[in-house]
C-alpha cells in the first residue's frame, strides 16, 4: 500500500521502483556462465601525468606465478589490449629505460578491466626533467610576459577554481600578444566556466581561425559552446573536426559523447564516453557523462558503477553531493 501511495504522488517513485526491479533481476541472474566468458585487460600508457601518449612501449602480461604470457607494444595513442583471458589475477608490467618500473595486479575474475591508466615517471633528476619539457614553437614566439600570464591564469582556473581572476590574466595576455591563440582558447574555457557561452564561442572561433584552423582544442571548445547554445548539428561538425586534428584529445571524445547523447544516439555516445575514460580516467566529468548515458539506457548496474567512480574523484562539490544522493537512492533499492 505504501508503494502505491508513493507512486500516485510522484512520477519519480515510478523510476525508483523500476530501478529496484531491474537491480533485483541483475543481482539474481545466474552467474555460472561468467567464468566461461573470456576477460580483457586494456588501457593506456602515458608519459608523466599530462596524458602524453607513450607509443611503441612494451607492456608485458604475467600470470599470478610471474610467468610471462604475452608482450605487446602500445599503439600510437598509447593503447594496449590483452584479450581472451581466463578469469583470474594477472600482473601488468611496464619497464623501460629512463622511467620507474610499473607493476600492477589486475583481478578480472568478475569483470574485464578496460580502463587501466599507466603513468610513467621519469628517473631523471628535476633539473634534467625540466630540460625535457616541451613547448610549441608558436608559444615560444609569444612574449615572455604573455606566457607568464597564461601560466598564472591556468593555475587560477584549474587549480584554484577562480575563473574571474583567470579571465583577467588571459585578457592581459591577449592584449600583449593578439596572435596568442592558445591564450584565446583558455579565455574561452574561463568564459564557459563562468556561463558566458556567447563570449566563449567568439573566443574559441577566434582561436581556431588564428591558428589557421589547426588547433584541435579550439575546434572542440567551439563545439562545446555551440552545443550549450542549442546548435548540436554545428557543434558535432566542430568537435569531429577537432578529433580529426587530434584523435587523442580526451576532451574531444567527451564533447562528442555529449553531442551524441543530446541527439539520442546512445550507443555511439557511450563509445565516445568510454574512449574519453580511457584517455582521462581521473577526470570526474567523464563519469558524469557515462552515468547520464547509462541512465538513458536504463542500465542501472552500470550507473551505480559510474557513480562510485565519480565519487572517488569528487565527493565534496555540489555535483558530488548530488551524485552521492542518487547513488544512495539506487543502492537502497538493492535486495539485502
Amino acid at each position: 500500500m505504501l508503494y502505491s501511495q508513493e507512486l500516485r504522488r510522484s512520477g519519480e517513485r515510478v523510476f525508483r521502483l523500476t530501478v529496484a526491479s531491474l537491480i533485483c533481476l541483475w543481482v539474481f541472474l545466474p552467474r555460472e556462465s561468467l567464468a566461461q566468458k573470456p576477460a580483457t585487460i586494456a588501457g593506456n600508457v602515458y608519459y608523466g601525468s599530462d596524458y602524453n601518449a607513450a607509443k611503441n612501449v612494451p607492456v608485458t602480461l604475467y600470470d599470478s606465478e610471474h610467468t610471462i604470457l604475452e608482450t605487446q607494444n602500445t599503439s600510437d595513442d598509447g593503447q594496449f589490449r590483452f584479450g581472451t583471458l581466463r578469469r583470474a589475477t594477472y600482473i601488468i608490467v611496464v619497464d623501460i629505460p629512463g622511467y620507474e618500473r610499473v607493476s600492477l595486479d589486475v583481478d578480472v575474475s568478475m569483470a574485464s578491466d578496460k580502463g587501466l591508466a599507466i603513468y610513467l615517471k621519469s628517473t631523471a633528476r628535476p633539473q634534467e626533467a625540466q630540460q625535457l619539457k616541451t613547448v610549441s614553437v608558436h608559444e615560444l614566439s609569444m612574449p615572455q610576459k604573455a606566457r607568464e600570464l597564461v601560466d598564472s591564469a591556468m593555475k587560477k582556473l584549474y587549480k584554484d577554481h577562480d575563473p574571474p581572476a583567470a579571465l583577467a590574466d588571459l585578457q592581459q595576455a591577449v592584449a600583449l600578444a593578439p596572435g596568442y591563440y592558445e591564450a584565446l582558447y583558455q579565455t574561452g574555457m574561463a568564459q564557459l566556466t563562468l556561463g558566458d557561452r556567447a563570449a566563449a564561442e567568439k573566443s574559441f572561433r577566434s582561436s581556431f581561425e588564428q591558428s589557421s584552423h589547426t588547433y584541435a582544442e579550439a575546434s572542440v571548445g567551439l563545439g562545446a559552446a555551440l552545443l550549450d547554445l542549442g546548435n548540436p548539428s554545428e557543434a558535432e561538425q566542430s568537435v569531429r573536426r577537432g578529433l580529426q586534428l587530434n584523435p587523442n584529445l580526451w576532451l574531444g571524445h567527451y564533447e562528442m559523447g555529449r553531442v551524441l547523447l543530446q541527439q539520442k544516439h546512445l550507443a555511439d555516445a557511450l563509445a565516445s564516453a568510454e574512449q574519453a575514460r580511457l584517455l582521462a580516467p581521473n577526470v570526474p566529468i567523464v563519469y558524469r557523462l557515462l552515468s547520464n548515458i547509462h541512465l538513458q539506457q536504463k542500465n542501472y548496474p552500470a550507473l551505480l558503477a559510474d557513480l562510485d567512480a565519480y565519487l572517488k574523484l569528487d565527493h565534496t562539490s555540489p555535483a558530488g553531493l548530488r551524485a552521492k544522493q542518487l547513488r544512495d537512492q539506487l543502492a537502497s533499492k538493492q535486495p539485502m
